[in-house]
């Protein structure tokens, strides 16, 4: 299935059963596992598993493959695997304690002087920012 079909159904899945802030994250650069990161939040454990859930039947009446689903047990945190495309559906808090997005970020944001850069492997590796140089004192001339 084209990767614009599959962002659209999946998308289009979650807005139907009323996601809130949902993102979608270009990895293509970041790693050749996949293409796409969508994250989106449920407001509850039910709300959560519907999600996914809506994501899963979308997908599979268009002729698309689910890879898999992880986390339906708990329902805070539903990972559905689409091959090039997986979906995050999490509770607020959850998606607030992790924080993927800034981890999938193309150009993360750095958080007191330590920036994060993002590796091949799309791992995030905390890097300490370049100390800016010091101006140099105008020192007085020595009495002699």
């Amino acid at each position: 299935m084209d990767l614009r079909k599959l962002q659209k159904l999946a998308v289009d899945a979650l807005e139907d059963v009323k996601a809130k802030d949902i993102e979608v994250i270009n990895t293509t650069k970041l790693t050749s596992l996949f293409d796409r990161i969508i994250i989106a939040s449920g407001d509850s454990n039910r709300q959560v598993k519907a999600l996914a859930r809506s994501v899963h039947d979308s997908v599979k009446e268009a002729g698309g493959q689910v890879v898999g689903m992880e986390g339906e047990e708990s329902g805070e945190w539903v990972l559905v695997d689409l091959g090039d495309i997986v979906v995050h559906v999490m509770q607020p808090a959850v998606r607030t304690y992790y924080n993927i997005e800034e981890l999938w970020m193309a150009k993360p944001k750095g958080r007191g002087g330590v920036k994060a850069a993002a590796t091949t492997d799309g791992a995030a590796v905390a890097a300490k920012a370049p100390a800016k140089p010091r101006a140099k004192r105008a020192t007085k001339p020595k009495a002699t």
